[in-house]
């Protein structure tokens, strides 16, 4: 089915394979896929990383107050609500229509523990309370940029305030090298958390190709070996990338202000887009 949404054309397409599983694409573009059987079964790969992140982000099997910037089909609280049951969740999805059309064909189980805002990412984060989330995930793309607002020290110091100490803040951003806007990310959340990872292909860290990017950060250390273990087991196999690797990617990237702040790159023709 198609329909209209505040910010271009949804489709939600089912998948031949799997009974009850779903593909939402925004424009043609894919924004999340679903199984409203199997939660726990995250199909695209940017989502599997920060399911590993997510899984090691506290105490084994245990509940989570979680902030989601970005809801799209709400593949990670879903996947969260089946792995952490009794956490607590919160959403912030800018595009009304599309938040109403999951809500009516893809709608989250009874009890899942989630709440749906419809907002403006940081004008929500700017609003929330101090020390109130676990986790703190942002995947906010307008069409296919992060938005510049999302980009900022004003914005990490924002997350930072959202967390709670020992908190865990991930991202999932795209570029291709040089990386740019991926070094000035690590630059301006290198500001405020003593901890980064950085999980990717390794034939998009070579710079053969632009792709997803998933950022890790924290004011504790994270677990880089559990990481890598898991990543490394994943059909499209990731590395993380930390410590001095990571901080010679960064070199003299500075951190991001209001004044400099710019989207994150149009990706090439095609290059996520689905017929």
């Amino acid at each position: 089915m198609s329909r209209a949404v505040d910010h271009g054309t949804a489709k939600l397409m089912p998948d031949v394979d799997r009974e009850r599983a779903w593909l939402l694409t925004v424009d043609g573009a894919p924004q999340s896929y679903v199984d409203l059987d199997e939660p726990e079964h995250l199909e695209f790969e940017y989502a599997r990383r920060l399911g590993h992140v997510l899984d090691v982000a506290g105490e084994p099997g245990g509940p989570l107050d979680v902030v989601h910037l970005g809801g799209g089909a709400m593949t990670l609280p879903r996947y969260l609500a089946a792995t952490r049951p009794g956490s607590r969740q919160h959403v912030v999805e800018a595009d009304a229509g599309l938040a109403d059309l999951v809500a009516e064909h893809l709608p989250l189980p009874a009890g899942a523990g989630v709440t749906v805002h419809t907002a403006d990412a940081r004008a929500w984060l700017e609003a929330a309370p101090e020390d109130s989330a676990d986790v703190l995930v942002a995947d906010v793309f307008g069409g296919s940029q992060v938005p510049a607002h999302l980009t900022t020290v004003g914005y990490v110091d924002e997350v930072a305030r959202v967390l709670r100490p020992g908190g865990v803040y991930l991202a999932n951003l795209a570029d291709a090298a040089p990386f740019a806007f991926v070094r000035s990310q690590l630059a301006t959340v290198g500001t405020r958390f003593a901890e980064c990872a950085l999980i990717a292909e390794p034939a998009v860290l070579r710079g053969r190709r632009f792709g997803n990017v998933v950022l890790a950060a924290s004011d504790r250390p994270l677990d880089i070996p559990a990481l890598t273990r898991a990543v490394a087991g994943d059909p499209f196999p990731a590395r993380v990338e930390h410590g001095s690797s990571l901080r010679r990617l960064v070199g003299d990237a500075p951190p991001v202000h209001e004044g400099t702040a710019v989207p994150s790159p149009l990706p090439p023709s095609g290059a996520f887009a689905i017929g």
